[in-house]
């Protein structure tokens, strides 16, 4: 009996997925529960399970394609969990079966039609040539010399070949349009990205954006942090970046300007009074938001070991659709890409995203001297509906006071 293999419900607000990948195929026998393929939502990427043992017959989705929740995408015969007694029993009777004799006979006859003459088997070795690959044009179905030296030129003449071979135009891959170096790929988007490109469009469509910069001396956090790296790694088993130092550092922040951890919803302001502190982090299929839920109660380790795994699962798309929801205000750190500066945007509905950029040395000046220090440009994205310019000043001054 075929059971169907359904999209199941996996967010409350996704209605369609698309494949990401079969991991077996047709005619595979499959064991209950065994991962069968990957589907892309528009959030994330998660692992299809089979609903029951039985041989794969059919997939009715290929990769790339576009499936609703709760349509069919293959089938399994649960009678075919475990192959047949019978089947090896057919096996030698087909394998027995005798030949007719005409089959007999024509074997022999094929191989005694084309005969080798000795000029053309010393070509043959010279080459290292097979006399079956090539059409023998002799009387009686010998191979000449003519006929080996002919082959040979063919192959090392491909611009020699027939009109019609050169006429045919050769196969590209699937996707693939225009000719020459002048080709071009096309790819269906991701569920991910076009949700990216969605809310992102959504955000400046629907925001009063507005961008706020400072920069920040990160020398005593570089000379902290070297202090106490090797004593921090052995303690907690992981290394202190800079991240935790910005995340705490905006919680503080955030408490000063509480506004920047708020969100419109129709004519209110909803204020949080907790911090869940969003981490924008590339992955392999887009960019992804996983909040450290009520980051003002972790610690410095708890706050990097949480990072870090975040980071390690993005990579490989095991992200849990729940990881991804939520968050109160976003930290987004371009600089491990070599950004000098950028102006982010913000993921509704929240009303505030700082951008880290990459730290550079830069003369600057300290008690009317001028000296070199590493320097960061921080810039805050804020809604500028319910947070106005002081505020913006504000946080970003309390940031710097603070790192």
């Amino acid at each position: 009996m075929a059971t169907d293999i359904k999209i199941p419900a996996i967010g409350e607000s996704i209605a369609e997925v698309q494949i990401a990948e079969w991991l077996v195929a047709e005619g595979d026998v499959l064991k209950k529960d065994q991962i069968i393929a990957t589907i892309d939502s528009e959030k994330a990427t998660v692992d299809l399970p089979a609903p029951e043992a039985g041989k794969l017959t059919k997939i009715l989705k290929t990769k790339g394609s576009v499936a609703k929740i709760g349509e069919s995408i293959g089938q399994i015969d649960g009678g075919d969990a475990t192959p047949s007694a019978a089947a090896p029993a057919a096996a030698p009777s087909t394998a027995a079966a005798p030949a007719k004799p005409d089959e007999k006979a024509a074997a022999p006859a094929s191989m005694e039609e084309k005969r080798v003459m000795p000029a053309a088997e010393r070509v043959l070795a010279e080459n290292h040539l097979a006399a079956s690959e090539i059409p023998a044009t002799g009387p009686g179905g010998r191979l000449l010399k003519e006929d080996v030296t002919a082959h040979v030129d063919r192959l090392s003449k491909p611009a020699a070949a027939p009109a019609a071979e050169i006429a045919a135009p050769e196969p590209k891959p699937a996707g693939v349009e225009g000719t020459g170096s002048r080709q071009e790929e096309v790819v269906p988007m991701t569920p991910l990205r076009r949700t990216v490109a969605k809310r992102l469009l959504e955000a400046q469509q629907t925001m009063a954006m507005l961008t706020t910069f400072n920069e920040i001396d990160m020398s005593t956090v570089m000379a902290l942090r070297k202090e106490v790296q090797e004593s921090f790694q052995k303690a907690h088993g992981v290394k202190v970046g800079f991240m935790s130092f910005f995340v705490r550092s905006v919680i503080e922040a955030l408490k000063l300007v509480p506004q920047l951890n708020a969100e419109i919803r129709g004519n209110d302001i909803v204020y949080h009074r907790y911090y869940d502190i969003g981490v924008a982090i590339g992955a392999g299929k887009g960019l992804v938001v996983p909040p450290i839920r009520n980051a003002e109660k972790l610690s410095f380790a708890q706050i990097e070991k949480v990072i870090a795994d975040f980071a390690t699962r993005a990579q490989a798309n095991k992200l849990k659709l729940e990881e991804l929801q939520g968050g109160t205000f976003t930290v987004s750190n371009g600089g491990v890409y070599g950004s000098m500066l950028s102006t982010p945007i913000i993921n509704p509905p929240q009303s505030g995203i700082l951008g880290l950029h990459a730290i550079q040395e830069r003369p600057v000046a300290r008690d009317g001297q001028v000296v070199i220090r590493p320097m960061m440009y921080v810039a805050l994205s804020y809604d500028h509906r319910i947070v106005d310019g002081r505020e913006a000043v504000l946080f970003l001054k309390r940031i710097k006071e603070l790192m």
